[in-house]
């Protein structure tokens, strides 16, 4: 009896540390209300939004994201870098979280990231550009420095939202990704 009571303990004490690893990779939301004033978020409304393929349906009439990629890898021993800023912003709810949407998906090809964001922290997932028409894969990459800025923390399905992204991680042993810019949109 009294083994069965250690083997318990010891289960639930792999369980809990189990538990923490995963809640560990959640950041907590900077909040900055004067976001909205910033120049470049400004300068987004000055701009039509980018259009990525010819029949694609419009969602804003104005640019919703300036975001910079920067993808550092390894061709042959020779460090090669490419950069993309062919961004948009899509944010909507579902049930209790909300997801912001910062790719250049065009229907055949996509880059960028989902950031969930729930209960004041976020977490941030790579998305997979090698995927078939209209399916969404993401990549098991390993962030090394996040933060992501909002204007509030408690949002709305029609809310405007304005934010702020730094993030940097290793997509694999070759590659590097240093992911940093502003948005702007509407919740749906």
């Amino acid at each position: 009896m009294m083994r069965i009571i250690l083997i318990f303990f010891v289960f639930l004490f792999l369980s809990c540390k189990t538990e923490k690893k995963e809640i560990s990779k959640f950041q907590k939301i900077i909040i900055d209300g004067s976001l909205v004033d910033n120049d470049t978020i400004k300068l987004l409304s000055k701009y039509p939004e980018l259009k990525l393929f010819n029949s694609e349906k419009e969602n804003s009439k104005t640019r919703t994201a300036y975001v910079l990629e920067t993808a550092n890898y390894y061709d042959s021993g020779l460090l090669r870098t490419i950069h993309f800023e062919d961004y948009k912003c899509k944010a909507e709810y579902k049930q209790d979280t909300l997801n912001i949407w910062l790719n250049n998906n065009n229907g055949y090809f996509g880059n960028g990231v989902l950031v969930k964001v729930f209960n004041g922290q976020f977490l941030i997932k790579d998305i997979d550009p090698k995927t078939l028409k209209g399916e969404i894969k993401f990549i098991n990459s390993k962030p090394f420095y996040q933060k992501l800025v909002l204007n509030k923390d408690i949002f709305q399905k029609n809310d405007s939202i304005y934010g702020f992204i730094d993030y940097k991680t290793d997509v694999d042993s070759l590659v590097k990704k240093n992911f940093r810019g502003y948005f702007k949109t509407s919740i749906n």
